[in-house]
């Protein structure tokens, strides 16, 4: 499981936590069943087709579809970290613009 670190303003979030606390999940919970409506045709609810409504009339829904994927070569993926492992580290570019 990951981790994001999302910005918004203070009224959005206001809004979004009166939401979860409405249906009595977390706001953890309702942003990540927003993100599953929104990415995950396969699922069926009218609370979830409700989202994805207000989500297409946003312009912001997914017609994402699962693919079939090719696991890459593994060689392949050790040259990229090799070559994704060098140049500034992150850390130093951030301090650098504080």
């Amino acid at each position: 499981m990951q981790q994001i670190t999302w910005r918004a303003d203070d009224e959005l979030v206001a809004r979004i936590k009166m939401s979860a606390q409405d249906q009595r999940i977390s706001m953890n919970e309702y942003l990540t069943r927003i993100a599953q409506a929104a990415t995950d045709p396969s699922l069926s609810s009218n609370a979830i087709e409700e989202i994805r409504s207000r989500l297409r009339l946003a312009g912001l829904l997914s017609d994402f579809e699962a693919r079939d994927t090719v696991r890459p070569d593994d060689d392949a993926v050790a040259a990229a970290r090799r070559r994704a492992g060098q140049g500034t580290p992150l850390s130093e570019l951030v301090r650098a613009n504080r």
